[in-house]
């Protein structure tokens, strides 16, 4: 059987992370997260990181129990029940299949500040045709244009820095280093909970880096610690930039809350750099649509074939292009209800998706260290007992702090989805189908 090379280091498993997360993303999501927070977005990112931290220790720990691919749905699925990680799988489906929804809903948003005279929705339906019709036809960009794509979002995001801290320094009234943005006397805990709610949308695919296991020289090790310093350096650089873009513009009043970050851009920069800003955002949106509407169409590939959707649609590839036609068809089809929806509810519903997942995941580790193998020492305590139960409280937190429509939203998944369990299940009687991810990594 043919496997891949062991090629790659922890140095080159973290930048993967890193870029799949696209940093940029924290200028995207500004307004929402400024109104949201009454104008503390760093407060909310720091709250965040320090949630995620822990489930990405979760996250490590299974990793290096199993390391296979499947993540959330595979971890759960080995450490409690099958019929529980078809439940997290169901999960991680929610984020695969929206994904791609939000991620143009922000990108059409900016376009169209930048265009007002073109209606917001032609821009969201340009990005769904494009997009799904590269997908279909099956082009995938080259490593080194993925990489040259990461490049200038990087660049662009040190530039908005370097703009910021500029424009601070031309105000005398204003200092370049000050708490404001973390605490102040007016701060209020629910608005920055909710607002950390939404952040969390930031940090999502922090643990894509566990397809790479087959590719990763001593992976039990190797994935585990990357897991854990994308999610510290991702956290770092949401909470460094949104720090200098909120001092910037300590405002949380904006012309259109969805596209803060290009009225911002212009008042640091001018035109020539909000129309270099733009060309960076699309950019950086574009390339995660085309990964997002893609990955979620192999999941539901994945799943079709393995017998966990129907088959006779999902599992089938194209007879020209080797492609799930269909599935990349239904993810343009659920993208449409960008048409409907804004960019705050968007975000809070994917989340919800990924909170039960991850609590889930938390969980799964008390359940495979502590329950099953009886690690019960006073350093497993803490790791495999305390910390995961940190996590656990921590995403269960973030999940009812979510906007209230997402709730509603992400509920009504949950219990399609355990009538579809029980319908696959024959009433809970059986196991459900085991999924193969090595295929869709």
């Amino acid at each position: 059987m043919a496997r891949l090379q062991r090629t790659l280091s922890l140095g080159s498993v973290v930048l993967f992370g890193i870029a799949y997360m696209t940093p940029i993303i924290v200028l995207g999501t500004f307004g929402i997260l400024a109104q949201s927070t009454a104008g503390m977005v760093p407060a909310a990112y720091l709250a965040a990181l320090v949630a995620m931290f822990f489930t990405a220790m979760s996250y490590g720990r299974m990793a290096s129990a199993f390391p296979v691919a499947g993540s959330a749905y595979s971890y759960v699925r080995k450490a409690i029940s099958p019929k529980l990680g078809f439940i997290a799988g169901w999960a991680v489906l929610l984020d695969y299949l929206f994904l791609p929804m939000a991620i143009w809903l922000i990108g059409a948003a900016y376009l169209h500040s930048a265009f007002p005279a073109v209606p917001q929705w032609v821009w969201v339906l340009a990005f769904i045709g494009i997009t799904t019709a590269i997908n279909i036809i099956g082009l995938k960009l080259a490593n080194g244009i993925n990489a040259l794509l990461m490049l200038v979002q990087f660049l662009v995001l040190i530039a908005f820095v370097a703009l910021c801290i500029h424009y601070i320094g031309g105000d005398a009234s204003t200092p370049l280093w000050t708490i404001t943005p973390f605490f102040n006397g007016q701060m209020q805990m629910p608005l920055i909970t909710s607002g950390a709610a939404i952040a969390c949308y930031s940090f999502l695919g922090f643990d894509a880096v566990s397809t790479l296991t087959e590719e990763t020289r001593d992976p039990r090790r190797t994935i585990p610690r990357a897991i854990m310093l994308i999610t510290l350096i991702g956290g770092l650089i949401f909470v460094g930039v949104s720090y200098f873009v909120q001092v910037a513009h300590p405002s949380f009043e904006f012309a259109d809350v969805d596209s803060a970050a290009y009225e911002i851009a212009r008042n640091i920069g001018g035109d020539l750099f909000v129309s270099i800003f733009l060309i960076g955002l699309i950019v950086g949106q574009f390339a995660s649509g085309l990964s997002a509407q893609a990955s979620g169409s192999r999941l539901l590939f994945a799943m079709g074939r393995d017998g966990v959707l129907p088959k006779s649609f999902f599992g089938t590839l194209h007879a020209r292009f080797g492609t799930p036609v269909n599935s990349i068809l239904l993810c343009a089809v659920v993208a449409l209800l960008a048409l409907k929806l804004d960019v705050t509810t968007s975000t809070s519903f994917i989340n919800f998706g990924a909170f039960l997942a991850f609590s889930l995941v938390n969980l799964s580790v008390i359940f495979h260290y502590w329950i099953g193998a009886k690690q019960r020492g006073v350093r497993e305590l803490i790791l495999f007992l305390v910390f995961p139960a940190i996590g656990l409280l921590a995403d269960l937190w973030l999940m009812v702090s979510l906007d209230h429509l997402a709730i509603y939203l992400g509920l009504v998944w949950l219990a399609i989805g355990l009538v579809y369990l029980g319908v696959l299940t024959r009433g809970f009687s059986q196991q459900p189908p085991e999924m193969d991810f090595q295929e869709t990594a």
